[in-house]
């Protein structure tokens, strides 16, 4: 990109060496107005000043640079353009003490090497470090930054305009979440960003999710960190392609109508020399106290909230990727640990706030920094928290005392969910509280139910050989499980591979195992993945009124000793009734009340135990004749067959 020279910049020093090809000119594209938003920590666009980029200066093209490093005493560019020698291309540091060095060097052109060599008045140690707000960097194991710039043209429009609609809570949302590298490999090696698009496409397609959610694709030196131990927070990594590859590859999505989520870290950093830790000398990006700056969790750093200019930083990265990469949102992870200032931590490891609790007030402004100023400028995202604890109002707009989130992930029915779910279907009505515990709070929050990359890990197993039983019980288990995931209020989540009964736990290495589609246990479990996504998106009762308690009703929640349950899934004009069995018993007659309405039938829209499932084939009448009989105190009652570990969706028919 060329920048006309309208810029506002001081030119008061120039080295010329007749030795070196190149120079290094004073330069500057910071106003005033930059720096007291930057100091304030509420500049949005800081990628447009810091970093490298690629201009042209009284007739001379080449590149300009710009870190923060208030602790410097010196900062030289060193690059494959110098041998990495920087003795004659120094950063010169702003008059008005904002810490910010900045030079421009002419010659330089799109893809040169190149690491900021930092002078620190902290001690007399020399740190080679990378830009932190580069836009691409080497693969790794290397680490230099790349100047980069690219005039990618967007065809989304459609998409982009609409999105308000089809990314609301109002509508379905189904989502894929998925670990590029280890999606599929071809030869071994891992899709590119070019090569992922049209099969990713096609899968979305066939198993009709509305969304994709990408971990994290910022640039991470350590591969098994799954991308969440990031250091390029303007930088999809490079090991899948350049960042106008990542573009494409959204832009294609967003073509045929799919939503594109990335996963965003703003709670934590690894300690690579290279990168953020110790940036200038000082304890720059993390916190200096150790209670506030390490996370003993993840032997990683902690970004120090109350300064300003990190703020200013973190606020930036999060308006680049839907900015520059039209991201339709961003699942912002670990937010729990961002909260409580005694998050993994025991008596005696942190200090209360000034108020005496152990809230992190520093960092609760800023996710609300975070929230009002995404939606506020990106109509029409989400803004997605992973939050497990029971911290009141994460979705609760700003204004009304909240954190903003538009979505807070549902982890309380997924912990209950699975460990109900683990047990043994005799033992289940000693525990049918447990799988109905999530409905006295569904309505607190605006929920996604995930069932994420997290619950496959680690040892945990996969979610086929979580299910007990043997392999008919275990298949049908699962199939189960997603029907009241499906049916249950709230947003939907699953990670790659258990849309088909992934058997072995993720491996961040090795391609998902798709050759178990070969068997039909494994089509069934994908087969009902499919039905169900487009039950979800085309039944109103199932979303229209996901976030309103008038969207659902119990018919039965009590049923122990069948270990059954049975609700009302409404939207403003229809219903839809949902009969799940958690025991391997076949339920004959097994009679529920139901709403008062025209219907003199209902019929099955989807029953997880249909033989094409690889289920057992129990079925009900094609149409269920309501009866006048009053039953769960309504006037009205079916009398139904319910197939073994096994739900049904019914839908009235009116003739």
């Amino acid at each position: 990109m060329i920048f006309p020279n309208i810029f506002n910049f001081i030119k008061n020093v120039e080295l010329r060496m007749a030795s070196q090809t190149h120079t290094t000119l004073v330069y500057t594209f910071f106003t005033d107005f930059d720096l007291s938003l930057f100091n304030a920590g509420k500049h949005l666009q800081l990628y447009k000043k810091f970093g490298s980029h690629i201009f042209e200066l009284d007739g001379q093209k080449g590149v300009y640079f710009a870190v923060y490093a208030p602790a410097a005493t010196k900062v030289e560019i060193i690059g494959n353009f110098n041998q990495w020698e920087g003795s004659n291309h120094p950063l010169f540091v702003k008059w008005d003490g904002s810490g910010i060095w900045e030079g421009f060097i002419p010659g330089l052109e799109k893809g040169e090497l190149y690491k900021y060599r930092i002078y620190s008045s902290h001690d007399d140690k020399t740190r080679d470090k990378t830009d932190p707000y580069a836009r691409k960097y080497e693969t790794p194991p290397n680490t230099a930054s790349i100047v980069w710039d690219d005039d990618f043209k967007w065809s989304d429009a459609q998409w982009m305009s609409g999105r308000y609609e089809t990314n609301s809570l109002n509508s379905p949302i189904s989502v894929y979440e998925m670990h590029i590298g280890s999606w599929k490999k071809k030869d071994g090696y891992s899709f590119s960003y070019n090569e992922l698009a049209e099969e990713l496409i096609s899968y979305l397609k066939e198993m009709a999710y509305t969304h994709v959610e990408f971990l994290p694709v910022m640039e991470h030196p350590y591969y098994p960190s799954w991308g969440y131990l990031c250091t390029g927070f303007f930088a999809p990594t490079s090991r899948f392609g350049n960042p106008e590859d990542l573009k494409w590859l959204i832009n294609r999505l967003h073509e045929e109508g799919f939503g594109v989520y990335l996963d965003w870290v703003p709670a934590h950093f690894p300690s690579d020399e290279f990168a953020l830790a110790e940036f200038d000398g000082s304890k720059l990006y993390e916190h200096p106290e150790k209670s506030k700056g390490f996370h003993p969790d993840w032997n990683s750093l902690i970004f120090n909230y109350e300064r300003p200019q990190i703020r200013s930083f973190l606020l930036s990265s999060a308006h680049y990727w839907c900015r520059k990469f039209h991201a339709d949102g961003l699942r912002v992870d670990a937010v729990a640990s961002m909260l409580y200032l005694d998050y993994s931590r025991e008596e005696g490891e942190w200090s209360p706030n000034e108020h005496g609790g152990n809230e992190y007030l520093a960092a609760i402004e800023f996710l609300k920094e975070l929230n009002t100023s995404m939606y506020r400028d990106f109509p029409g995202i989400q803004m997605i928290a992973e939050e497990s604890t029971a911290f009141n109002g994460v979705c609760k707009p700003v204004h009304e005392g909240g954190l903003g989130f538009g979505l807070k992930w549902m982890m309380g029915w997924m912990n209950d969910g699975l460990e109900y779910f683990s047990r043994d279907p005799v033992h289940r009505k000693f525990h049918h509280n447990d799988i109905s515990r999530s409905l006295t709070y569904a309505f607190t929050e605006n929920y996604i139910l995930p069932l994420s990359h997290d619950e496959v890990v680690h040892g945990k197993q996969s979610l086929i050989y979580k299910m007990p039983g043997d392999e008919w019980q275990q298949f049908a288990n699962l199939r189960l499980l997603y029907t009241y995931m499906f049916t249950h209020p709230g947003q939907k989540l699953l990670f790659m591979g258990d849309d088909f009964g992934q058997t072995s736990e993720w491996e961040v290495n090795e391609q998902l195992d798709w050759h178990l589609l070969d068997f039909k246990p494994h089509k069934g479990i994908q087969s009902t993945v499919r039905q169900l996504n487009r039950i979800f998106k085309s039944e109103a009762s199932l979303f229209e009124l996901n976030y309103q308690p008038q969207g659902f009703e119990w018919i039965d929640y009590g049923d122990h000793e069948n270990t059954v349950l049975s609700f009302i899934r409404k939207s403003t004009d229809e219903h839809l009734i949902i009969v799940l069995n958690f025991s391997p018993v076949i339920r004959e007659d097994y009679r529920i009340g139901i709403p008062d309405t025209e219907a003199d039938y209902y019929f099955e829209i989807f029953n997880s135990d249909d033989g094409d499932l690889w289920g057992s084939g129990v079925k009900n009448d094609e149409n269920l004749k309501s009866e006048n009989i009053s039953f769960h105190g309504r006037n009205q009652s079916l009398r139904l067959r319910l197939p073994p570990l096994g739900g049904v969706i019914l839908k009235p028919n009116r003739f």
